[in-house]
């Protein structure tokens, strides 16, 4: 199983992405993840990027999205409003999804 996240170059969000998906991980009982930062749209199309930061579990997005491929930042869903990262909670609800589709 891997663990990816992928952000742009000098995505503001990508340090505090990256502390919530391990942690997200962590509580999952995975070790280990993966930081790719996607730099050119011709990856960003490869890889199904729709912003960053992206949060996948072998190679598939936890929050799929539509539209096309695009290196920008990312807005997730949130009760009181947009966010630039989601909830550790729906993060973690997200993770379990994906490894009960396994």
């Amino acid at each position: 199983m891997g663990a990816e996240l992928l952000t742009i170059p000098e995505c503001p969000h990508a340090a505090a992405a990256q502390q919530l998906f391990e942690r997200a991980l962590r509580l999952a009982g995975i070790s280990g993840m993966v930081h790719l930062v996607v730099d050119s749209e011709e990856e960003a199309a490869s890889l199904g990027f729709h912003g960053s930061p992206t949060f996948q579990i072998d190679g598939q997005d936890l929050f799929p999205a539509l539209g096309d491929p695009a290196l920008s930042c990312r807005i997730y869903p949130a009760p009181d409003g947009p966010r630039s990262l989601p909830d550790l909670e729906s993060l973690r609800t997200a993770i379990q999804e994906k490894l009960k589709g396994r």
